[in-house]
């Protein structure tokens, strides 16, 4: 039976900090190569945008930073997380973006595709958020409370329209850089919104099964992605070079 009292999640301010880093360094990274999108010359080549971009901005600047954030949650409860659900949040983040790049990025660009693109994209990072719940192993049970979790679906739904938007207006990297601090400030409001619509309640008959877990895989998981993003972003702005010194 489940115990009447609730555990607090106390987030470690440093792990919070980093998943803010994370998401903003995401997000510069994505809508530097979103650019690439409407200039494409080939099916392929727009294709090959849309995945790349994509796929940082679904990966980077959204599920490092949800990891991250949840690695930040500490509790009176020994907490791991199943890798293949974990695995597929990330997918489901990575997909979700992919789709809504590729819904707002083909064809003539208008408010009516980036309403529907963002819908579906917001969906699938409300969805991604969630799933990396389920994928918290620990004695006890989620309850959420309802409305904070539709608030939580709304921030992603406008973050992922304004994100949409800015990816393909944006020209210059001072613009691109503000759009991707306000889209770090709106990934972690949508993440701590759904944090805060979670109450976890201990039970003693609880199986836990063991998964990821350690004292250090939120410094070590922001360490990698920031690499990762680092190197990509150093390579599209080199290509980005080589493109427009051919242009002159």
């Amino acid at each position: 039976m489940p115990h009447d009292h609730v555990v607090q999640c106390v987030h470690d301010p440093l792990l919070v900090i980093l998943s803010f880093v994370v998401s903003v360094l995401g997000s510069f990274t994505a809508l530097q190569l979103a650019v690439a999108i409407p200039t494409a010359r080939s099916a392929a080549q727009r294709c090959s945008a849309i995945v790349s971009s994509g796929a940082v901005m679904g990966g980077g600047a959204i599920w490092a930073m949800h990891f991250i954030a949840m690695l930040a949650c500490r509790m009176d409860l020994a907490v791991s997380y199943d890798l293949r659900i974990t695995v597929a949040s990330a997918l489901i983040a990575m997909a979700a973006c992919m789709l809504g790049l590729a819904i707002a990025g083909v064809g003539r660009f208008g408010w009516g595709k980036v309403f529907a693109a963002g819908m579906f994209m917001g969906l699938g990072i409300t969805g991604m958020h969630y799933t990396g719940m389920k994928a918290m192993l620990m004695p006890a049970t989620i309850r959420y409370d309802m409305t904070l979790v539709a608030t939580s679906g709304v921030i992603a739904v406008v973050a992922s329209i304004v994100a949409l938007w800015l990816a393909f207006n944006l020209r210059g990297w001072v613009q691109r850089l503000g759009s991707a601090l306000a889209m770090g400030v709106a990934v972690c409001g949508m993440h701590y919104t759904g944090m805060r619509a979670a109450s976890f309640v201990p039970r003693e008959d609880a199986i836990v099964a063991t998964g990821l877990s350690g004292a250090h895989l939120g410094t070590g998981l922001f360490a990698v992605a920031t690499l990762l993003l680092a190197t990509v972003l150093s390579i599209s702005l080199v290509r980005q070079r080589q493109r427009d010194a051919v242009r002159i």
